[in-house]
């Protein structure tokens, strides 16, 4: 049995660049990682194994405060001062956030290596650009 030209052309054509498939890689071990932070966030927050920094009664009252009396009551912290409260269950699913937001970032600065080698100037521009971006996004700087 032989294989007619247009099949054999797409199955070419389907084959992925190194680039490609080590960003996809990293992606999907990120986004597994992240995913499986949120779940676990979730579940030691909703089995009680993990303490809650807010608990669940007192959330209710505080719902309908403006942010400012909201964080003043619960003391909540504000930007990245988050993670010094990781340890609470209702504060953990933030790190799976981080880790969903962050693995782009881990991904693009992994192809730099990639496309530096291949002398492709502009894709590492490109690269580190938008890492940059996203970095920028994340810190809380106004640009």
């Amino acid at each position: 049995m032989t294989t007619s030209r247009p099949v054999a052309d797409a199955v070419a054509a389907a084959a992925q660049s190194p680039q490609q498939l080590r960003y996809a890689l990293l992606l999907q071990w990120g986004t597994r990682i992240g995913l499986a932070v949120l779940v676990a966030s979730f579940l030691g927050y909703a089995t009680g194994w993990l303490p809650a920094h807010l608990p669940p009664e007192r959330l209710a009252q505080l719902w309908s405060q403006p942010v400012q009396a909201y964080l003043a009551a619960s003391g909540s912290p504000t930007g990245w001062a988050w993670y010094r409260l990781a340890h609470h269950g209702d504060v953990m699913g933030l790190a799976g956030i981080a880790i969903l937001a962050g693995c782009s970032v881990l991904s693009l600065l992994a192809l730099v290596p990639l496309y530096a080698a291949a002398r492709d100037r502009w894709f590492v521009a490109l690269c580190l650009l938008q890492a940059l971006v996203v970095l920028a996004a994340a810190s809380g700087l106004y640009l």
